[in-house]
């Protein structure tokens, strides 16, 4: 079903609207982790070892470069949300590109149909 012109700036008008709304936006997925410390006499180094945590864990690639990071568990709902956020921008922003990608060629060939033939 082909979309008019209207309707597919009435959508990216709606997409634009709600990135604006977005708030924090964050990249990456929070994780569980379980470490090692380095006293030789700590439990984590016995067999088995009884390992510390689990501690929540941010990790994330921006620009090639790979980053994790603790993050306290009083904070865990804001890093959350502020990754959905992220979530919802990627997917705003790839549904505004393939709006867009029907909406270029519509308005070229709208111009076409207006001027006048040589």
């Amino acid at each position: 079903m082909e979309r008019s012109i209207s309707q597919l700036e009435r959508r990216i008008a709606a997409i634009k609207k709600r990135l604006t709304a977005l708030g924090e936006l964050r990249p990456g997925s929070l994780s569980m982790q379980y470490n090692v410390c380095g006293n030789a006499s700590c439990a984590c180094k016995a067999s088995p070892p009884q390992k510390h945590g689990p501690y929540p864990q941010l990790s994330f690639t921006r620009k090639g470069r790979s980053t994790t990071r603790f993050v306290r568990s009083e904070e865990i709902p804001q890093v959350k949300k502020q990754i959905q956020n992220y979530a919802t921008l990627r997917a705003l922003v790839d549904e505004w590109i393939e709006l867009s990608t029907e909406l270029c060629p519509a308005r070229i060939e709208e111009a076409r149909k207006s001027s006048p033939k040589r």
